[in-house]
């Protein structure tokens, strides 16, 4: 197993490739079994995985361009081993539900190379390795908005591959200048993120390549007012791109976030938190308003999406383990959570071919076992104490409430609207008379759909209650990331700050 990184990364593609040569009325079975492959092989990887030590494991080192210091090195800790799970996990998922019919082939060849890229992203440790995955990633998606998206979806396809590509450019010019810093402080080319983490930068500097990179991550996240482009992306991508979308490629903006912008950066994290926050905040509150004025069921999730990664955001720079630790689960919970509403809201929209709510009405009686999940994934998404998203939320806040009490409680007002528009979505569409004649003969949930939906309610009820073994990972590499900071900081604001926060965790 001291290649299990390099077989997960590149397992999805090699079988995609062998794709082309199976019959297209096999290739969904086919891609069925490939996805619940890399799963399991993501489960190898967490049963093998040593909780106790904070450091990288399963680490791969292979030189590639030993004059300038660019290798092939991949290697996980507690940050990113959950998010791998998360993108294997969820791939399987969307692949089970898939529901296309058009050209199905391409599709899940696509989604097989999406994957690699979504793995690689999270376990490289070179930067040059990690921007090519993190580009790469562009690709896929962008071919499965233009292809299979809806009526705007060329429209949605370039504004997505602009905004990100945009901002990927802007962290390019970051990077190149921190490997240029890394040889003149060292007189040794280095492109490792170790090796980055650990390099000694003057405040000024630090502000500079913080807002390089800060542009990159929040583009992707999508943080305001940068965010424009996700509804659209979500409103015209067919229900399995706005799946993967949801559930992890925004996460990489924020896992942007946590491994390079916190541990390299860490005094200009600290200068800007409460700017940070404010826009935080305004994502948290403001998309949580344009979601509640929305009629699209679709829009209503991709609005509420962009006011969750809002906590994410604010537990992430919440410079302690409680909020750090929180936003990293809230990741997980996020993306299982948005990715199931996504699914949801896909299944109706295969039935009656709209996603406006008026449309709907009574389906409760109509369909009681889709009403049932869709019930469950709104709870978690609210935040309800016993599911997943409760953990997530709770400790991110806890997180920044020692930074700012005020601004903890302004965000928490955008969580009880964030209940108010869910609850009224599941108002209007499942419950009163049935409207619409032509739904009173429609099918509920097929066994397809069950077995799609089943891991899912699982988790949101067991991680929910029991996280745990999840948490314990991440909080072990989380705790040697501030100690790290700590040693790094160059102003006395950030290591007070440090010094606060680890101190708490000692006194734990």
């Amino acid at each position: 197993m001291e290649s299990l990184l390099t077989l997960l990364i590149f397992f999805p593609v090699v079988a995609g490739i062998l794709g082309f040569m199976i019959e297209e009325k096999a290739l969904r079975s086919y891609g069925i079994a490939v996805t619940t492959i890399e799963f399991l092989l993501s489960l190898i990887l967490w049963m093998m995985f040593d909780s106790s030590n904070p450091g990288y494991q399963f680490v791969e080192h292979v030189p590639l361009v030993s004059d300038f210091g660019i290798n092939y090195y991949l290697g996980v800790d507690g940050i990113s081993l959950f998010l791998i799970i998360l993108s294997t996990f969820m791939t399987m998922i969307a692949v089970i539900g898939l529901t296309t019919k058009n050209e199905i082939k391409n599709m899940i060849i696509t989604i097989l190379i999406l994957e690699m890229t979504m793995v690689g992203v999270f376990a490289s440790l070179d930067v040059i390795l990690f921007y090519i995955f993190w580009e790469l990633s562009l690709v896929p998606m962008l071919y499965i908005i233009g292809a299979w998206g809806a009526k705007l979806r060329i429209y949605a396809a370039i504004k997505f591959f602009l905004y990100t590509f945009a901002g990927s450019l802007l962290m390019l010019v970051g990077i190149l200048y921190m490997a240029y810093l890394h040889h003149k402080l060292t007189g040794v080319w280095s492109f490792a993120i170790p090796d980055w983490q650990s390099l000694p930068i003057d405040f000024t500097t630090q502000l500079w390549l913080f807002g390089a990179f800060f542009v990159g991550f929040a583009i992707k996240v999508p943080m305001f007012p940068f965010h424009t482009w996700l509804p659209y992306a979500h409103g015209q991508a067919p229900t399995i791109g706005s799946v993967i979308l949801a559930a992890v490629l925004l996460k990489m903006g924020t896992y942007g976030f946590v491994r390079f912008s916190l541990p390299m950066f860490p005094d200009a994290s600290v200068y800007f938190i409460m700017p940070i926050a404010i826009i935080a905040v305004i994502m948290v509150i403001y998309t949580a308003m344009i979601a509640y004025a929305q009629e699209d069921m679709k829009q209503v999730i991709a609005y509420s999406s962009i006011s969750h990664m809002g906590i994410i955001v604010l537990g992430t720079f919440a410079m302690n383990s409680e909020g750090i630790t929180g936003s990293l689960f809230l990741m997980l919970s996020h993306g299982i959570v948005s990715g199931a509403l996504f699914m949801l809201v896909g299944v109706i929209y295969d039935r009656t071919h709209t996603k406006m709510m008026d449309q709907f009405g009574g389906l409760a009686s109509v369909m009681p076992r889709y009403a049932t999940v869709f019930g469950i994934m709104l709870m978690a998404s609210v935040g309800l104490p016993l599911t997943i998203g409760f953990v997530g939320e709770f400790l991110s806040l806890i997180g920044f409430y020692r930074i700012s009490p005020v601004m903890t409680a302004l965000a928490g007002t955008g969580i009880i609207i964030g209940a108010v528009y869910m609850l009224t979505l599941y108002k209007k569409s499942f419950f009163g008379e049935i409207t619409n004649p032509k739904n009173k003969t429609l099918k509920d949930l097929t066994p397809q759909e069950i077995t799609a939906f089943v891991p899912l309610v699982l988790l949101v009820a067991y991680l929910g209650i029991y996280p745990k073994p999840v948490l314990d990972p991440i909080d072990t590499s989380v705790k040697q990331m501030l100690a790290n900071m700590e040693k790094k900081a160059v102003t006395k604001d950030a290591k007070n700050l440090f010094v606060q926060a680890n101190s708490i965790k000692e006194a734990k």
